[in-house]
């Protein structure tokens, strides 16, 4: 179900083609996060006038936020070079050990999906990170000998949609902790203006507006948005995104006005309708809508209790009033 949905945060091949040349390189060029980007302008200027490594920096957050080019940004203003890695992808410590040892001192290692590493993999990283050496073992049976391997100087930063997977002595290595916040509609209007010029896209202030406030908090989406509108625009229209334009064709793409799609409101009308509007359990509510507990927790529900639709109680996720009021089903004398 998920991986269909154009409001999938997770990266595509589409993102990956244009990405790249949409981010900004820069904290200044960097539209918000505001207080992670003066925490993190001080820690890195700090440790310039050093002449140190910054040190390790953990960023997590819903998908989409801009946590890796948060690590590009250091590495570019740290003035060093950046290696990124998936940290599933990484099976064994060898493996990781030889990916730092091939860096330099201040370089920029980034760890997606820091909290999928293998354990072993993981307790390998505590002494690189802490000391920058390993003891690795080379050698089999009475021929093998311990190497205590000293390791370049680097700035590890790692990157998390689910931090409360990660082990508290993983956690604990890192000096600079930043959780990244859903973007405001203002923002996102920002974000939309400037990555329509630099495609080359003609848009006024109210349909950027109206792309931002669809795109749920995401620049991702935005950005994935605003290329969709722009086709739209150039085969119904002059090309320009107008308001006009750009709500037809998120209406088309069955985007509401708070940035709900179809498995959205199908939540809320599962919640509404099979459950009376009680409290349900997270296991419950995935089954019933054939997803996966994870999926439901950490791709659906983090924008809809933003978005204020739905709340987390002792007995369960329930509905707001604002989530019957959206769907225009009258709001329960005896809401939870």
């Amino acid at each position: 179900m998920e991986r269909n949905r154009i409001l999938n945060t997770d990266l595509s091949g589409e993102d990956v083609a244009s990405e790249g040349s949409l981010r900004p390189n820069t904290l200044k060029e960097y539209i918000g996060q505001e207080k992670v980007k003066k925490n993190l302008k001080i820690f890195i200027d700090a440790a310039k006038m050093r002449g140190e490594p910054l040190d390790h920096v953990l960023l997590y957050g819903p998908p989409g936020l801009g946590k890796t080019t948060l690590a590009r940004i250091i590495a570019y203003d740290m003035g060093t070079t950046l290696k990124s890695v998936s940290g599933p992808a990484i099976e064994h410590p060898g493996e990781m050990l030889g990916v730092i040892n091939k860096l330099s001192n201040g370089d920029v290692l980034f760890i997606d999906e820091i909290h999928r590493l293998d354990r072993q993999v993981e307790e390998a990283m505590y002494s690189a990170m802490e000391d920058f050496s390993a003891d690795i073992i080379i050698g089999k049976g009475e021929t093998s000998r311990p190497i205590h391997l000293k390791l370049p100087r680097i700035t590890l930063v790692g990157a998390t949609t689910r931090a409360g997977m990660l082990t508290a002595p993983l956690r604990d290595r890192f000096g600079v902790v930043n959780r990244l916040e859903f973007y405001t509609d203002q923002e996102l209007q920002t974000i939309v203006k400037r990555s329509a010029e630099l495609l080359e896209v003609s848009i006024d202030a109210e349909g950027a507006m109206e792309i931002g406030r669809r795109s749920r908090g995401t620049p991702r989406l935005a950005n994935r948005l605003l290329k969709r509108v722009r086709d739209y625009a150039q085969v119904r229209y002059d090309g320009a995104i107008t308001l006009p334009v750009a709500r037809e064709a998120l209406n088309l793409l069955d985007i509401d006005t708070f940035g709900l799609d179809a498995t959205d409101r199908k939540i809320l009308e599962m919640m509404m309708r099979t459950f009376g509007g009680r409290p349900v359990g997270l296991d419950t509510l995935a089954v019933s809508i054939g997803e996966d507990s994870g999926t439901l927790e950490d791709v659906y529900e983090p924008f809809l209790i933003q978005r204020g639709l739905i709340k987390r109680t002792p007995r369960g996720r329930a509905l707001t009033a604002l989530a019957y009021e959206h769907m225009g089903v009258p709001v329960p004398e005896d809401i939870y």
